[in-house]
């Protein structure tokens, strides 16, 4: 199993990114997909997660109106699209995959696969 996150960078306060994360090694559609984020010194905070068949999301408060999660099942890739960025949200951001359950699942450990990082900077 692998997932590869790409995407992160330096970007200004205000501008954005979009985070992508290749699944490869289990059956992409049939779980659901999460992004979470860990800034230095911090525990993995849930960030967003979408549900299999990409119909329902769910977002961190944090994030809420600024973050967009996508998937596409034909490619096993999910997305992030991230606007208006704050020093805040710098963090590294990694994917994580949970075969689908009826519950929204928000704790990182818990996710059954979980991938590497890419790190996002934003810089005031």
């Amino acid at each position: 199993v692998q997932l590869q996150a790409s995407g992160g960078g330096l970007v200004q306060s205000g501008g954005s990114l979009r985070l992508s994360c290749a699944a490869s090694g289990f059956t992409f559609s049939g779980y659901f997909m999460g992004w979470f984020r860990q800034a230095p010194g911090k525990d993995h905070e849930f960030v967003a997660a979408i549900s299999a068949s990409g119909a329902s999301t769910r977002y961190g408060d944090s994030v809420e109106g600024r973050f967009t999660i996508s998937r596409d099942n034909a490619r096993n890739t999910v997305y992030l699209q991230m606007n208006n960025l704050t020093p805040e949200d710098t963090a590294v951001y990694y994917c994580a995959a949970e075969r689908a359950v009826s519950y929204w699942e928000l704790e990182w450990r818990r996710y059954d696969y979980r991938g590497q990082g890419t790190q996002v900077t934003v810089s005031s």
